[in-house]
C-alpha cells in the first residue's frame, strides 16, 4: 500500500460517481485509533469556503465508500436519500 500525507489528499476534489455530484475537499479525517486506520472523510458541505462562513455541515464519508483515487480527484459511492 502506498503512503499519502492527508495534505495531499486536502487538493483532490469528492466526487460521488452515483450522480456526479461534485461534494468538495477534505478537510478532516475521522481515524479508529485501536485499529490504527481510516474510518471516514470529512468534506465540508458545499466546499471549504460554505464550512469557513456558513454553518458546519458537512458529509462523513466512510472509507468504504471510496472507489478510486486519482491523481486529481477522489470517486466515492453515495445513495443519498430523497
Amino acid at each position: 500500500m502506498a503512503k499519502v500525507r492527508l495534505s495531499e489528499w486536502k487538493k483532490k476534489e469528492v466526487i460521488n460517481c452515483c450522480d456526479c455530484k461534485k461534494l468538495g475537499y477534505i478537510e478532516d479525517l475521522i481515524i479508529d485509533e485501536c485499529k490504527g486506520c481510516i474510518e471516514a472523510l470529512v468534506v465540508p458541505e458545499g466546499g471549504k469556503w460554505c464550512n469557513f462562513f456558513g454553518d458546519g455541515t458537512e458529509y462523513i464519508i466512510p472509507f468504504s465508500c471510496i472507489k478510486r483515487i486519482g491523481p486529481d480527484l477522489i470517486l466515492v459511492e453515495i445513495h443519498e436519500e430523497k
